[in-house]
């Protein structure tokens, strides 16, 4: 059966490669940019099947609205895709007081109006999938990212609770943490201006790094399927989808990492409690 998809950031990029993935499978896409010219070849291919909306996620007004005409122009729609997000180059001391904001506005707080404002209409419905696209950078830190990390891991923490509170209506969330991929993500890096004493520091090498010849092995087109298949899925979709193997190789590394640390204080963090024969005499 034919499902209906509300997908932001979807002029470029995964989202425009989910949208077009579903347009030529038969569903109806509802795409979210800033602006509404958005896609005009898919446009003109499917006339009946796309319809752009614009949105501006530093808005939280024109995100409810845009949510609110995409539910209506559609009647129900199945799955949810919070894409668009941008990512910061460079030290945290460096960044401008705007860059951080601006970052935070669309990454983390954006995409928390999104689901927001998506959650009373899927509740009505009966229910809905939300696909969250986080990142690698939602379980790993690198140098140079600290703000693009600070909205990922946020978003993290915030799909992790509201899932457990919409999962009563039929509601599901998954994160997709994709790797690093060949879309246009890094070429449209926001950079800070870099200060001297960086250079040769960890976040001055990964500047470095990026400037080089770094082979990128993330395939879009396969990380866009395994994201169908994932709205396709019967039963309970899973917490998270990680995509790319060295998005595997990273998070389980640094799972394995905060786990072992964890347990090296386990006896420290046992002795913070009052003890049964304590609590006894309160």
């Amino acid at each position: 059966m034919a499902k209906t998809w509300l997908i932001t950031g979807v002029s470029s990029g995964l989202g425009r490669l989910l949208a077009e993935k579903a347009l030529i499978r038969g569903d109806r896409v509802g795409g979210a940019s800033r602006s509404e010219d958005a896609l005009p070849d898919l446009r003109a291919r499917y006339p009946e099947r796309l319809r752009i909306v614009a949105m501006d996620l530093k808005d939280q007004s024109s995100v409810r609205a845009a949510v609110d005409r995409a539910f209506a122009a559609s009647g129900r729609i199945d799955i949810v895709v919070s894409n668009a997000g941008y990512g910061l180059l460079g030290a945290a001391e460096e960044a401008g007081d705007v860059q951080v904001r601006d970052i935070i506005d669309t990454n983390l707080i954006g995409s928390i109006a999104l689901i927001r404002a998506a959650l009373p209409h899927l509740r009505s419905q009966g229910g809905g999938r939300i696909l969250q696209v986080s990142s690698e950078g939602g379980q790993i830190a690198y140098p140079a990212f600290s703000l693009y990390h600070a909205t990922k891991w946020g978003i993290e923490g915030f799909v992790e609770s509201v899932a457990q509170e919409a999962a009563p209506f039929g509601i599901e969330f998954t994160l997709v943490e994709p790797g690093p991929a060949r879309t246009g993500f890094g070429g449209n890096l926001a950079r800070t201006k870099p200060l001297a004493a960086y250079e040769g520091t960890p976040a001055g090498q990964i500047r470095e790094a990026l400037r080089g010849s770094w082979v990128i092995k993330g395939n879009p087109e396969r990380m866009t399927d395994a994201m169908i298949r994932l709205a396709d899925q019967d039963g309970p979709l899973p917490k998270r989808l990680v995509l790319g193997a060295e998005a595997y190789a990273g998070i389980r590394k640094a799972l394995g990492g905060r786990i072992e640390e964890l347990d090296r204080q386990k006896d420290v963090a046992v002795a913070a409690d009052f003890t049964d024969e304590e609590l006894a005499r309160l």
